[in-house]
């Protein structure tokens, strides 16, 4: 089973790199309702699972756990773009 490990790392990291600019852009826009810093929690969340899970793809080597974490990383890719 080949692994395009390059290919997916750097889509993944172009979504990021979206999510991240639209998280700044409403962060500079000094509303903060109950509900948007709800959503901004979240945000973070995911964030920062989707880290974790960029490290640990990284690393993993058996093409079972691999595979695992990649539907794990496109899920929380899709619940980032929900967000947007």
């Amino acid at each position: 089973m080949a692994w395009d490990g390059d290919a997916l790392v750097e889509q993944m990291e172009a979504v990021f790199e979206r999510q991240q600019a639209a998280a700044d852009a409403r962060a500079h826009k000094g509303t903060s309702t109950v509900e948007e810093r709800a959503r901004s929690a979240q945000f973070q969340s995911l964030r920062v699972s989707r880290s974790r899970l960029m490290t640990q793809l990284e690393r993993a080597t058996n093409p079972s756990h691999r595979t695992i974490l990649e539907r794990a990383l496109k899920s929380i890719n899709d619940q980032m773009a929900e967000d947007e």
